[in-house]
């Protein structure tokens, strides 16, 4: 899964939390997101663009971490 913006992800089933950890080491949670939008998150192409289109902004969030420089 190289991606310039996401380092990695992982979902939990049944809350529907999706754990995204950034390339700049920030982790966010992503609430209510539904199976079918983490399998094609999963199943795409370019990580980043999915997210910007289909994730962010779209679902509730909250900042886990922050990256400390």
């Amino acid at each position: 899964m190289p991606s310039s913006v996401i380092r990695r992800f992982s979902y939990d089933e049944p809350p529907r939390r999706l754990r995204v950890t950034f390339t700049s080491g920030d982790v966010y949670d992503y609430f209510d997101v539904p199976p079918e939008v983490e399998a094609a998150f999963r199943a795409a192409f370019s990580k980043g663009r999915f997210f910007a289109s289909d994730i962010r902004d779209r679902y509730p969030f909250e900042r886990v971490s922050i990256a400390i420089p």
